[in-house]
């Protein structure tokens, strides 16, 4: 069986990593990107360099109809899916929830917990063998803040993660009988743009650092390999799992 997946925020940071690490152990991947075709486009690049086919879709994961284009578009050019990783995502600038704007609130959740929600669904819609799919696997990717709260920096992003925990554990109970396994990861501090960009806290990663037990942040490449491993059949046996990899926080 053909494996096809698709990488939501597939543009940078882990999603990027994952499609690179993907592309090496024999996946079709599309990557989602929202504004940055080109560098989605030398995501690809690199995916192709590794022998695999490799297409970029353009879309937004925070609105319904995006979605569903872009779905329908990997299953026009690439075939029906068997894989999916939901990991665009936004943290919105940090603060105290007091001082928290609703339209950072909204958007965050807008993203990180509706999008998901939908993208898993589409997924489900595909892979299901109530569907007509042939099974597959999602991993959704979650993050330690969900446990830790991030009290002072965005409670909202950390509720949102809490949601995709539980979308985790109900959907792998759900799709348990139809050959879909469902998963999470848990990303700790990892060095990527995202706290800058995001966030709008340049130096976060190295405030937080020393509060880490191994006393270091992670790379987006070792988040990648453990959503490699929840994807293969090397976890066959493995549904409704939330693996942190988080250097121990």
């Amino acid at each position: 069986m053909a494996k096809i997946l698709l990488v939501t925020g597939g543009s940078r940071g882990i999603g990027a990593a994952v499609c690179r690490l993907a592309a090496k152990a024999g996946y079709t991947v599309a990557i989602n990107y929202q504004r940055d075709a080109e560098a989605a486009e030398a995501v690809a690049r690199d995916c192709r360099a590794a022998g695999a086919t490799a297409e970029i879709f353009r879309g937004d994961m925070a609105i319904e109809a995006d979605i569903e284009r872009v779905f329908a578009e990997v299953d026009a050019k690439l075939g029906r899916l068997t894989h999916l990783v939901n990991n665009a995502g936004i943290t919105g600038r940090s603060s105290p929830l007091d001082q928290a704007a609703a339209q950072t609130i909204r958007s965050t959740i807008d993203l990180n917990v509706t999008g998901a929600i939908l993208a898993a669904r589409a997924a489900a819609q595909r892979m299901a063998k109530r569907n007509g799919g042939q099974g597959g696997a999602i991993v959704n990717i979650s993050s330690v803040a969900a446990g830790l709260g991030s009290p002072g920096e965005y409670v909202w992003y950390a509720a949102s993660k809490g949601a995709i925990d539980s979308l985790t554990i109900g959907l792998a109970k759900e799709l348990a009988t139809e050959r879909v396994r469902v998963n999470a990861v848990s990303p700790g501090m990892v060095d990527t743009e995202i706290h800058a960009l995001s966030t709008g806290d340049a130096g976060r990663v190295a405030r937080i650092a020393p509060l880490i037990p191994m006393r270091r942040v992670g790379e987006a490449h070792e988040i990648a390999s453990a959503v490699l491993y929840l994807l293969s059949d090397e976890a066959s046996y493995v549904t409704g799992a939330n693996l942190a990899v988080s250097g121990g926080r």
